[in-house]
């Protein structure tokens, strides 16, 4: 049994597209059911709509909230029978009912430092690269982990990937080669749910 993925995306969607890659090529048993954004016309949305994949967007402005912008993404996942989730670059912290409406579906979320460290509110993006370095690390990663509601990095691990931090690092040249595990690190995640789905 193929497992079925939702993959939710707010930017360039370059984890997206190692995921399409590794599906199309076999070596990940999985499908993108559907690629949903908190915003319109992102890079992500045209790699979807390149790979064929089904694509939606929930922005704020359309619906009165984040619950509800959230309580529709989770009806449209539910719709397409989406086994895991993907957070891949996606900026928003979920509300709770999206776990609600998506009971026993897992979560995971893609973080470009080693958690525990460096994770929390207001730690994303070029944040997390500075907070390492201004910190005096040796070494960064990435993480994917579980999401649970109501929490921020606090899942348990599911994979870990290191890099050294080098001399002369910047922000710009630490993401560059965190971003390259990144791409390895989600899609063995999900390798990791394969199982899990075939046994139901």
């Amino acid at each position: 049994m193929t497992l079925p993925v939702a993959v939710l995306v707010s930017g360039r969607g370059s984890n997206l597209q190692a995921i399409l890659d590794a599906c199309a090529s076999g070596g990940l048993d999985a499908r993108v059911a559907i690629v949903v954004s908190n915003h319109a016309g992102v890079p992500a949305l045209q790699r979807a709509a390149l790979a064929g994949v089904p694509s939606a967007v929930f922005t704020l402005r359309t619906y009165s909230d984040r619950a509800a912008a959230h309580s529709a993404m989770a009806a449209a996942i539910a719709g397409v029978g989406a086994e895991l989730v993907v957070l891949a670059g996606f900026d928003h912290i979920l509300a709770p009912i999206f776990f609600v409406r998506l009971s026993g579906v897992p979560v995971i979320n893609l973080h470009p430092a080693l958690l525990p460290l460096f994770g929390g509110r207001g730690m994303h993006g070029d944040k997390v690269h500075e907070a390492v370095l201004a910190s005096g690390a040796t070494e960064s990663g990435c993480t994917v982990h579980r999401v649970h509601p109501e929490t921020v990095d606090l899942g348990e691990v599911v994979v870990q990937r290191r890099v050294p931090i080098e001399p002369g690092d910047t922000a710009e040249t630490l993401a560059a080669r965190v971003l390259e595990q990144e791409h390895g690190a989600i899609v063995d995640a999900i390798r990791r749910f394969v199982p899990t789905a075939v046994s139901r």
